[in-house]
């Protein structure tokens, strides 16, 4: 289901050992057509409640078995479509191996210090300003 007034999108901060799981997309069309790193998000399936969205992003994007994420934020904005983006936060005691799925051209471990440089993320750096927000405990579920 295409609707082209609304987008609900739910992405996911997974931190674990001190570092957070970004990821690169190959194909980037349901993105926008950015290139670069990303947090694992995706668009919410028809009826999808977006905690479950985010236990099925770690599994089809990362190869993780996971419990559904705790809501850390909502962001909401126009641009062309209304945006409504259901920001995660999963915290795991150990970092497992990431298994990039079908849609990745890679995913890996950060240190949230030692992002990649804006220029090579999604959006102008999106995802560096979403970690920001959602690791200070901004938003309902205060890390």
């Amino acid at each position: 289901m295409n609707c082209r007034v609304h987008k609900l999108v739910a992405d996911l901060t997974l931190v674990a050992e001190g570092r957070v799981a970004l990821v690169r997309y190959r194909d980037v069309s349901r993105y926008d057509g950015q290139r670069g790193w990303f947090l694992p998000d995706d668009h919410l399936q028809h009826g999808e409640d977006p905690a479950a969205g985010t236990a099925r992003i770690a599994r089809d994007q990362l190869g993780l078995a996971v419990e559904p994420a705790r809501l850390a934020t909502v962001e909401s904005f126009a641009n062309g479509a209304w945006h409504l983006i259901f920001h995660y936060l999963l915290q795991l005691d150990r970092a497992p191996e990431l298994v990039p799925g079908p849609n990745l051209v890679e995913a890996r471990w950060f240190e949230p210090d030692r992002l990649p440089p804006r220029e090579d993320m999604a959006h102008d750096g999106w995802a560096a300003d979403v970690l920001k927000e959602v690791l200070a405990g901004r938003g309902p579920a205060a890390v």
